[in-house]
């Protein structure tokens, strides 16, 4: 049996079937200039004011390798579905295409440009499928942990999602999209591993269940890792925090627990109680972290009554984008063959042509974008990049810290309302230039009139 997972011995095959029968319609009728398709979004989700862009080195790293392997000529050729030719096409295939893209933690809004493809036209239908999956799951999540963080106002953010993350590649690409957020640590060990990022996890429910004495549970573990911070409502919560103490008075000086976490209940109400108990006893440098089905909306409401929580750790919310799991993300055909395309179905628009958005700040705020085509020079910060020439990568590889900073520099810059966590009464202002907007109407025109033709 196959290796049940995506790796660079199969990677090719992550495709629709769709797009190896439209690459073969194109090779068969001799359409092999170039076209430029556009990745973008048309709206955004429910309360999000923008889209923190992140995926696209797993874009330019998946374009510089991709392969087709005798195994994938082989299961292509038994499914008999492919000509010869189209399979011989793809034995030698390489992507020898250009890349534009945003740099990961760059705030989009909607109908700008995420990634521009050129190349070939067959080379750029094939690669949709890998483009999307790439920057529009990892988009999502980093979206919503830079909303997470915002709430956080400040306290250590930490991912405890993986185990409910919607499958492996998704809880590794999540953890990177997360970092790349502002989010602090991850629970997820491979992640850490491969990306170089922090890692943080303690104790489950089931370790104190284990025993059949809660204080000897606190006990044993601490004794293990001295540092650690204990999971005190598996029964009590303030009898668990009780405990702590006195396991801090059996210690005394050799007693350094981090904190306590608190998993379940009235997070706000126990977080008081707990720290008046810690205190009273004067365990003041002892931490208060809530966990537990926690999103952004949640923790902004236990700040806002005061609740004494130096930290969170967000699980499913955040790891499945759970209230706006998806964007309205397109890949369209937007050039070929030197002439701009377009569709013209209702509420489906897509601006013809390569392009760029040109950024402009006010006091070092930004104040509205525009969008333009790809040749203009227009005042502001051009935000698309090349990241491949001719199929080679152009543009360092960012480490997942470089994209980090980034985006946080990206985040505080954004006017206030539009950085919430709630619809701002007015959207972030995206026109198009005047070219780009007479391009447009020139491509719509000429459309029109082929759509008008009779058979």
């Amino acid at each position: 049996m196959s290796q049940p997972y995506i790796n660079g011995t199969n990677a090719a095959l992550f495709t629709d079937l769709y797009e190896l029968t439209m690459a073969q319609a194109y090779v068969a009728g001799g359409m092999l200039e170039a076209a430029t398709f556009s990745l973008f979004f048309r709206e955004l989700p429910d309360d999000r004011n923008y889209i923190l862009s992140c995926g696209i080195e797993d874009v330019v790293d998946y374009l510089a390798s991709l392969r087709f392997s005798e195994k994938d000529i082989d299961y292509l050729r038994d499914q008999g579905t492919l000509s010869q030719s189209m399979l011989d096409y793809l034995q030698s295939f390489r992507f020898t295409g250009d890349v534009y893209g945003l740099p990961d933690g760059t705030p989009v809004f909607p109908e700008e440009p995420l990634a521009e493809v050129t190349a070939p036209i067959p080379e750029a239908q094939l690669v949709e499928t890998w483009i999307l999956n790439q920057v529009h799951a990892q988009s999502v999540l980093a979206s919503k942990a830079a909303r997470v963080v915002t709430a956080a106002a400040g306290r250590e953010t930490l991912d405890f999602g993986l185990r409910r993350i919607h499958g492996a590649d998704g809880g590794l690409k999540a953890a990177r999209a997360f970092h790349v957020a502002g989010v602090d640590a991850t629970s997820n060990v491979l992640a850490g591993r491969i990306y170089g990022l922090p890692i943080a996890g303690t104790m489950a429910h089931s370790y104190v269940q284990a025993h059949d004495d809660e204080m000897e549970a606190f006990r044993a573990f601490v004794k293990e890792f001295p540092e650690t911070v204990l999971l005190v409502d598996t029964y009590d919560t303030e009898e668990g925090v009780k405990k702590v103490v006195a396991l801090a008075a059996e210690l005394g000086g050799d007693f350094r627990v981090r904190g306590i976490r608190l998993d379940s209940g009235d997070l706000g109400a126990l977080a008081h109680a707990s720290r008046r108990i810690l205190d009273d006893a004067g365990l003041t440098d002892v931490q208060i972290f809530a966990s537990g089905g926690l999103d952004e909306k949640q923790i902004r409401e236990l700040l806002e009554v005061g609740a004494p929580i130096d930290g969170f750790g967000v699980g499913t919310s955040m790891g499945v984008s759970e209230d706006a799991p998806a964007l309205d993300i397109a890949y369209k055909l937007v050039a070929y063959a030197g002439k701009g395309r377009m569709k013209l179905s209702a509420g489906k628009r897509s601006l013809p042509g390569a392009k760029q958005i040109f950024r402009q700040f006010q006091d070092g705020r930004m104040s509205g974008d525009v969008l333009a085509s790809r040749q203009e020079k227009l005042a502001g910060r051009p935000l698309l990049e090349p990241f491949m020439k001719n199929g080679r990568r152009v543009r360092q590889r960012d480490d997942p810290d470089t994209a980090r900073e980034r985006a946080a520099r990206n985040l505080a810059s954004l006017p206030e309302a539009i950085r919430g966590i709630e619809r701002a009464d007015s959207p972030y202002p995206v026109s198009l230039s005047d070219v780009l907007q007479l391009h447009l109407e020139q491509v719509k025109e000429r459309v029109r009139d082929i759509a008008g033709k009779k058979p």
